[in-house]
């Protein structure tokens, strides 16, 4: 995700006439985003200057731009001024946090929740119940206070939690999706849907794994239904079913076509 300033941002015709209005608007989301970074990146630094661990790997944001506001206000029927898109868009202003494994992700999400500055307005655990692409990751819709000269301004950010290996499939898939403007192959779904199933596996072994060095360093972390996790052999055995799945599908494709 690209971090922009609001002079980044262009405008398109529809919202000429307000074109200030609109400035305004994007820096205030800007600056919501720089009030949860900041309170990330402080937690981040704790863990790694005081703390034995960290949960937090990488740290980024991004302002989504008026092209795509334009776009989802047609596609949704928003009206296309600063109030309808600060009370129908939640995701406007994006950070997203990418940890090592997925007790992590539940950790920070605490530390987040428990600040008292922060409101949550809404939570999408799509790790617990993922879509059925096979997408996963852990939204929180916030709500912070970004203090401006004259007065106190409520902005809204989408923040999402992911492992490592679920921000490397979920870009995978936005890629694709938009190569195919959404209308994706099925043999690529497929394969997708695999895939994500085989991350699901890496993150619960290599969380078991995690768990089985710290306790042999004295700080024992219990781990539910172990006989149930896949072996590093298994996790490997599905990468390979996966890649073979879909390159016979991509010669498939090729020889029908």
């Amino acid at each position: 995700m690209t971090h922009l300033t609001t002079d980044d941002v262009p405008l398109p015709a529809e919202i000429g006439p307000r074109v200030r209005e609109f400035r305004r608007l994007m820096m205030n989301y800007k600056f919501g985003i720089d009030e949860v970074m900041t309170k990330i990146t402080v937690l981040r630094d704790e863990f790694r200057h005081v703390h034995d661990d960290n949960p937090i790997e990488h740290l980024g944001s991004r302002l989504k731009s008026l092209e795509s506001i334009v776009a989802k206000a047609r596609r949704k029927g928003i009206p296309l001024t600063p109030e309808g898109v600060r009370e129908n868009m939640f995701d406007v202003a994006g950070v997203r946090v990418t940890c090592a494994f997925v007790s992590d992700i539940y950790r920070v999400r605490d530390l987040l929740v428990g600040q008292r500055d922060l409101t949550v307005l809404e939570e999408r655990d799509y790790i617990a119940h993922p879509k059925g692409n096979g997408y996963k990751s852990l939204h929180l819709i916030v709500q912070v206070p970004v203090f401006l000269s004259d007065r106190v301004e409520d902005v809204v950010v989408e923040i999402q939690l992911r492992t490592i290996a679920m921000d490397f499939w979920a870009s995978l898939e936005h890629k694709i999706y938009y190569k195919y403007q959404r209308d994706v192959p099925q043999h690529l779904t497929d394969a997708l849907k695999l895939a994500a199933d085989v991350a699901a596996t890496l993150d619960t072994t290599m969380e078991r794994i995690h768990d089985e060095v710290r306790s042999l360093d004295g700080v024992p972390e219990p781990v539910e239904n172990t006989d149930e996790l896949a072996t590093p052999r298994e996790v490997m055995e599905s990468f390979m079913r996966t890649a073979q799945v879909a390159d016979e599908a991509f010669h498939e494709r090729r020889h029908d076509g």
